[in-house]
């Protein structure tokens, strides 16, 4: 058999999938072939398979390169429940684990070894490596090693010695998560040149991207989970670790099953929790960024931000954790121009060269223009990464509840005469009483009531100008001053001051539930009893196994077993997502719930 055959037949016995989706038979055969892969591909679209497969295809051992210590545990039960030999090492395994599993990659006895990057590079590992039969080498989470990016990993950057260690050994470096100015970075620091790039899209069509402005940030929240999702599973993440303890116990009072996750907790608390998520069915996992790379938990129904993200590539990271299973979930978020202000006093105030802090500006504006945009979200969270979409998605808060618009353009001139008058000093709060003509003690020390446009806004109320001032900001007419919150006008504001150009504002509208909610991953049409007897097999197993519930089969394949209703093992078999080894071990479990499921008349 050849050995696309192979990989083919691999992939249908040992994962249980017919076929390989888009690009995961290019990438794998490249690198059964012995050529470097760069592979770019979303959440959910199948990048483990790429080096997995070449894994059990090519003689020897994969060394799988991760910075995700806390979950290298599950991928390691998660491939042995397939039958697959694999392992790992890093800094939680006891010594005489270590000596055991080094024995084995050195007896030939394993497939795949999951292997942190500061291990990896120590003296001691390169040595073992070299008296190991290797297959390949896939860097997992390959962005980290960009210096821009905010899971900057300083291990990631000495990676390029497998190349001059280990030149006959291909290298795959994977990601969700590059755009071009990344992609080249890592090509540069991991030394591929050589190397094939895969650039799959980055389009989630089934998660709906809804973004509204904080009123009452809270409960916005509180309505989108009791109306849209309730007993889901989530996360909602959260600027800062006060805010992330005080909402997850906040939710815990409202009814909600919720856990705190940051890098102030203790570690053996945040894995207590991590392991929780994974494996309850129906847990709100509130958490700062610290939490979520690498989870590969498939029906996480719902991710929520209650603050802005500082970068378009943190957003899209973080919401890609919704809907892994391929079903409907949404990315929901509010934020508002405090969020904005906040986010930009942390990048002046932390280390860094003044073009790195310029370059998170420019990033920083882009997500704020992501959130003010009037046309299609997706189309525009595709082509800030250079991906395209021909029309409007349908699936976005803008295509199902579009925008109103009017004429800002007086407004805009109203705002920004004010923030010049006032000589560029003065931050949204005073500009507005400045406009709707406050008589505050301030203004009249300050001597602003003798300016031209004192009181010339008072046909707006202060929501409204606050709304006119995020925009001004958003388009680029405004910049905010990261040490004191002042506003400053920009060249691009001149044509606009000179009345050579229109400008149409979003209005915003109290929120509305959005017109599509997200049901749970079940059509109308599936058995909700046999449905939730097949959920209680696999919680069952997962106990007894000691493992996630998806482990043992995700949402996807007991969906299929519903619609099916296999009768026998030859026909479990041809179930997506089980494989020989899994058909063994729980084909029969599964099967007699089926068939004690269904009346007689039906069987």
């Amino acid at each position: 058999m050849s050995d696309t055959g192979t990989a083919l037949h691999t992939l249908q016995s040992v994962f249980g999938y017919e076929n390989f989706r888009a690009h995961q038979r290019d990438i794998v055969d490249t690198v059964i072939a012995g050529g470097d892969a760069l592979v770019l591909m979303p959440t959910g679209g199948g990048k483990s398979l790429c080096y997995q497969v070449p894994a059990l295809v090519r003689p020897g051992c994969a060394l799988v390169v991760s910075p995700l210590i806390a979950l290298m545990q599950d991928q390691v039960d998660s491939l042995r429940q397939l039958g697959v030999r694999a392992s790992f090492l890093n800094s939680t395994l006891p010594q005489d684990e270590v000596v055991a599993v080094e024995r084995a990659l050195l007896s030939g006895e394993l497939d795949l070894l999951y292997i942190a990057p500061e291990r990896l590079i120590q003296d001691r590992t390169q040595s073992l490596l070299e008296r190991a039969e290797l297959a390949l080498f896939a860097i997992d989470e390959a962005h980290c090693v960009s210096q821009w990016g905010h899971d900057f990993r300083a291990d990631y950057l000495q990676l390029s010695l497998l190349h001059e260690r280990f030149p006959n050994v291909p290298r795959i470096a994977l990601t969700a998560t590059a755009d071009a100015r990344t992609r080249a970075e890592i090509v540069q620091r991991l030394d591929l040149g050589e190397a094939r790039q895969f650039i799959a899209g980055f389009d989630r069509p089934n998660i709906c991207y809804r973004i509204a402005l904080k009123q009452s940030p809270r409960q916005q929240l509180l309505r989108f989970l009791r109306e849209e999702h309730p007993g889901d599973a989530g996360i909602v993440y959260c600027l800062s670790r006060n805010k992330v303890d005080e909402t997850a116990a906040w939710l815990v009072q409202q009814g909600f099953n919720a856990l705190p996750y940051h890098a102030g907790l203790d570690a053996r608390l945040r894995a207590t929790h991590q392991s929780r998520f994974l494996r309850e069915d129906g847990l709100i996992m509130v958490a700062t960024i610290a939490f979520g790379m690498g989870i590969d938990k498939p029906d996480v129904r719902f991710v929520a931000h209650l603050d802005m993200p500082k970068t378009i590539e943190a957003y899209y990271q973080e919401t890609g954790r919704a809907g892994r299973d391929g079903q409907p979930a949404d990315a929901w978020m509010v934020y508002g121009l405090q969020d904005v202000m906040k986010l930009r006093q942390m990048m002046e105030g932390s280390e860094g060269s003044e073009e790195h802090k310029r370059a998170e500006q420019q990033r920083l504006n882009a997500m704020l223009g992501l959130c003010e945009i009037t046309s299609c979200r997706r189309q525009a969270l595709l082509h800030y990464f250079g991906d395209n979409l021909p029309g409007p998605c349908g699936n976005c808060d803008t295509c199902l509840n579009p925008v109103n618009t009017w004429d800002g353009t007086e407004a805009a001139q109203k705002a920004l005469s004010a923030a010049y008058r006032t000589g560029q000093r003065f931050g949204v709060s005073h500009l507005i009483d400045v406009l709707r003509g406050s008589e505050s003690e301030r203004i009249v020390q300050l001597g602003h009531r003798e300016l031209p446009t004192f009181g010339v806004g008072k046909d707006l109320d202060g929501n409204q100008w606050r709304s006119v001032f995020r925009q001004l900001v958003a388009r680029g007419y405004l910049s905010v001053d990261m040490a004191y919150g002042a506003l400053r006008l920009q060249e691009k504001c001149r044509p606009l001051l000179r009345g050579e150009e229109r400008l149409d504002l979003r209005r915003d509208l109290p929120q509305k539930t959005a017109q599509r909610h997200t049901k749970g991953p079940l059509p109308d049409y599936i058995d909700v009893a046999l449905w939730e007897a097949l959920r209680d097999c696999r919680r069952g197993l997962a106990e007894e196994q000691g493992v996630p519930p998806y482990i043992i089969f995700n949402d996807r394949t007991l969906q299929e077993m519903c619609e099916a209703l296999p009768q026998n093992l030859s026909e479990m078999a041809h179930i997506s997502g089980v494989g020989e080894r899994k058909l063994d071990k729980y084909g029969s479990d599964f099967l007699n719930v089926i068939r004690g499921h269904l009346s007689p008349g039906t069987a």
